[in-house]
């Protein structure tokens, strides 16, 4: 199953949604910086003065406030992903196709209390995003939202050690317009993986040689590495 994103620039990004399993994987991750967090603050109060009131005042601030903020901060900075995120090469990305904001983060924090383990046990995102097609959780259908696998289920050597067949028909002629150079700058740009600059890689060979297609982004990108070199190799 994939969750099709239309853009407001009218290009279709196809994505592969994180599963249950990914997202509860990249939210012990996320338990362990807690924990790791806490064993850092637990050794650093030894050499406090412990009668204070206000160190262990301050010293619960610093402890509860990053967790509290957590989720929140890292999506916001680290551009939808947190620590946890990152390990499992999963991203929060919007339905619209556009950048998430603030807002949309926030949104997504807000509601993570009712999806706590508080609530019923938890089991409120879980069942919301094994029902939900595009795989959202309460939070992400508020902020428009989903969080989808960073990297391509399919890889690009995969596609470059496929070999042509003689009946092989091409499906974009106008490959002829572009350079070997052009087709390693494609190359990289899907090595890489980063949705943003698949997108706009797509965009740039459309315009440079006037395709037209349903294909996503990523699709389509791999069908004019092959047409070309299927056109080349002749």
């Amino acid at each position: 199953m994939s969750v099709l994103v239309h853009t407001s620039q009218h290009v279709t990004l196809e994505y592969q949604p994180a599963s249950v399993g990914d997202r509860m994987l990249a939210t012990l991750v996320d338990y362990g910086v807690f924990i790791g967090w806490a064993i850092i603050l637990g050794l650093l109060s030894r050499g406090l003065n412990s009668s204070s009131f206000v160190s262990p005042l301050i010293l619960g601030l610093f402890y509860l406030g990053p967790i509290v903020f957590y989720d929140l901060l890292c999506e916001y900075l680290l551009n939808g992903q947190s620590i946890g995120k990152i390990a499992l090469n999963i991203r929060v990305v919007m339905l619209d196709g556009s950048q998430p904001g603030l807002g949309a983060y926030l949104l997504r924090w807000v509601l993570r209390i009712v999806e706590s383990g508080t609530f019923f046990f938890g089991i409120i995102p879980i069942v919301t995003v094994a029902a939900n097609g595009k795989g959202q959780r309460l939070g992400d259908i508020a902020a428009g939202t989903t969080v989808v696998k960073v990297k391509p289920s399919v890889s690009l050597d995969d596609v470059l050690t496929q070999p042509t067949q003689e009946n092989y028909q091409v499906m974009f002629q106008e490959v002829r317009q572009l350079t070997d150079h052009d087709i390693s700058v494609v190359q990289d740009v899907l090595r890489r993986g980063d949705d943003w600059a698949v997108s706009q890689a797509a965009e740039r060979v459309k315009e440079v040689t006037g395709s037209i297609t349903t294909l996503g982004d990523r699709a389509f990108l791999y069908q004019i590495i092959t047409d070309y070199q299927f056109i080349t190799s002749k």
